[in-house]
């Protein structure tokens, strides 16, 4: 179903990599994936896909976050929203396994009053992508934050495989779900 991978390098995401076939381009993985990569975010306001930060010249930063693509090949723009919003309860899930207090508003986590997340979904001509970044360090961001670092997740990789892995499930099962009810008759 889903591939995954993580990606050893440091990547910079700079909004750039929000792109269809970005994943196939550059990992050779074809088809629905979702690849995870640690580096800076510093997304200039004309890659902003989100038009509200856009209008209100809200640029994104972060000294380090680990950054997430996620490419479906569907064009439904709902769909992806509802997947961003799972895929982000899959992310306060593997929080909670470290008896992190995380709270979920919409697609962004906090811890306190710190914000944890970046979100978007979006869609291409051939597919939905979505990006989520969660803080490592916070020096220097535009708003008050919170980071992997200072809750205690040391193990960034094995962090974002169990994430991947948490999401992939869901999907599974989700397909698992539709496969096995019967079909009902419906009368006009």
């Amino acid at each position: 179903m889903v591939k995954t991978l993580f990606i050893e390098k440091q990547i910079d995401y700079l909004g750039t990599q929000l792109a269809p076939h970005w994943i196939y381009k550059n990992f050779a993985l074809s088809g629905d994936a979702l690849v995870a990569f640690i580096g800076e975010a510093k997304v200039p306001i004309n890659n902003m896909v989100d038009l509200k930060d856009r209008m209100e010249n809200a640029f994104i930063y972060s000294p380090l976050m680990l950054h997430f693509i996620i490419e479906h090949f569907d064009s439904n723009l709902e769909l992806a929203v509802y997947r961003q919003r799972m895929f982000m309860v899959a992310v306060k899930e593997e929080l909670e396994q470290f008896e992190i207090p995380v709270s979920r508003r919409g697609d962004d986590l906090y811890v306190s009053k710190g914000k944890l997340s970046v979100s978007i979904a979006t869609r291409s001509l051939v597919s939905t992508l979505i990006h989520v970044g969660l803080n490592i360090e916070t020096q220097n961001t535009p708003v008050n934050t919170a980071g992997l670092d200072q809750l205690g997740i040391a193990d960034i990789k094995s962090f974002a495989g169990n994430v991947m892995l948490r999401y992939k499930r869901e999907l599974e099962q989700i397909y698992e779900a539709r496969c096995k009810v019967r079909g009902l008759a419906f009368e006009g």
